[in-house]
């Protein structure tokens, strides 16, 4: 392997997801070999008229410069190309879910990297449920004519699409907890829920069927009910105007800073009029969090953060951007001076750089120091880095709440290894979504799966 092949490689595998990369590749051998154009008419004023192609293959008439060899080029029946097709690609989708079936068997002996998906994919995550994805794919192909496109063959997106499907008919029957991202999951990024939000009657759906419903989100305000509040006044609104029980609220939580902050949702005193309004109640830590995160020291929490802020600095400085140092009790990162965006691959070269440094610090510390967990993401015009993750931030719900792993189900739209949602993959089964448009479509895929029971409908 050449120097400047492995240096691309390097540099665009953060970029790639390697499961989505192995099916498309095996969905592009048959949109080559049997996806042919449709059957041209050609028109020439050497031949009396519009004379269509077979015409002039079959009398030879007219000056085209078309030879009888050139009638294997062209697909010369429409509706059986398209059938064909979708028969090679439910094919290799049917597959592709027996291979994850062996996969699982093999990760429930402990021997996961037997599995001839582990041999071809090494990378690859658990798998907490099966994935129907041959059923997923025929919604997809009713959807967007995959089996028809003959000049655009299946997509990262279609593929990834198809996932989310698959693991919406698989976890429908027996999920309790779904958990959200929020920017650009819930809300355009930067913003906040609106009463008009689409998703808010689909939220309330999920918390009538029983189901927990938690975002999960990086903004930290250590303690701070009020500023969730205000990015979740929307919500909160409709919730308060709708005169929802304090039972179903109860099924509400925010969980911030990856998983140090949790607040539950329901019925209190408003701080300016003493009525009853709807909002959210801090937690406090000993009440959820495991003994091991109780026992990260502050000190050592400060000292980590001071080498990310160095090497944040040093990364600014070196690529001369125009953004500043945002310091906070369990978080540092650089936000953009006011309207500038930072090109992806400056934020992505932050996260990576900033990475290196802090697995060579705890490294170097050796076991004097607690390795602290910490997570290290490009926010879409930020960076920051977080004590903790959206891994153990799952995991301490699922453990407060009660709910199993193959019941969980994560939303986000940072999946690739430099997002703060890829680390989730590890503890529930997840929707990658690159949208709230495109949450609002999963959760109506999910939602008429579930049961409501009588005395919430």
């Amino acid at each position: 392997m050449t120097s400047s092949y492995r240096i691309n490689y390097q540099l665009r595998a953060h970029k790639r997801d390697p499961l989505i990369e192995f099916i498309k590749g095996l969905l592009l051998t048959p949109f080559i070999l049997h996806a042919k154009p449709r059957k041209p008419v050609l028109t020439s004023p050497h031949v009396g008229g519009n004379e269509s192609i077979d015409t002039i293959l079959a009398t030879g008439t007219g000056t085209s410069n078309v030879n009888n060899d050139d009638r294997n080029d062209y697909q010369e029946e429409d509706k059986p190309m398209v059938d064909a097709n979708l028969q090679r690609y439910l094919e290799i989708m049917k597959s592709v879910e027996v291979m994850i079936e062996e996969h699982r068997r093999k990760a429930v002996k402990g021997v996961p990297e037997h599995s001839r998906l582990h041999r071809i994919v090494p990378s690859v995550a658990t798998f907490f449920t099966p994935l129907p994805l041959e059923a997923a794919f025929l919604d997809a192909n009713a959807k967007h004519s995959i089996a028809a496109r003959r000049f655009v063959p299946p997509s990262f997106n279609d593929i990834r699409r198809i996932l989310n499907t698959a693991q919406v008919m698989a976890i429908a029957p027996t999920i309790s907890l779904i958990t959200f991202d929020g920017d650009m999951t819930l809300y355009d990024d930067g913003t906040s829920f609106t009463e008009n939000s689409p998703l808010i009657p689909l939220l309330i759906a999920l918390m009538r069927a029983g189901l927990r419903v938690a975002i999960v989100t990086a903004a930290g305000y250590p303690g701070d009910a009020g500023k969730y509040e205000e990015r979740l006044m929307g919500l909160l609104r409709v919730f308060d105007q709708q005169k929802l029980s304090e039972k179903l609220l109860e099924r509400f939580y925010v969980l911030g800073g990856e998983c140090n902050y949790l607040f539950r949702c329901g019925w209190k005193k408003s701080d300016a009029t003493s009525e009853p309004v709807v909002g959210l109640t801090y937690i406090h830590p000993e009440s959820y969090q495991p003994s091991d995160m109780l026992a990260w020291k502050h000190e050592e929490i400060q000292e980590l953060l001071d080498v990310a802020e160095e090497n944040l600095k040093r990364s600014v400085s070196a690529m001369n951007l125009k953004a500043m140092i945002l310091r906070k009790s369990r978080a540092v990162g650089i936000v953009p001076i006011g309207d500038v965006k930072i090109a992806r691959e400056q934020l992505d070269e932050c996260v990576l750089s900033t990475q290196q440094r802090l697995l060579e610090y705890q490294q170097m510390s050796g076991s004097s120091k607690t390795a602290i967990p910490f997570c290290v993401f490009n926010g879409g015009n930020d960076v920051f880095v977080d004590i903790g993750n959206k891994l153990i931030g799952v995991q301490v719900l699922q453990t407060y709440l009660g709910a199993a792993p193959e019941a969980t189900v994560h939303v986000g739209d940072q999946f690739l290894s430099t997002g703060n949602d890829f680390a989730t993959r590890s503890s529930c089964c997840t929707l990658w979504i690159i949208s709230p448009e495109e949450t609002e479509g999963v959760l109506k895929e999910l939602t008429p799966l579930l049961t409501i029971p009588a005395e919430e409908a």
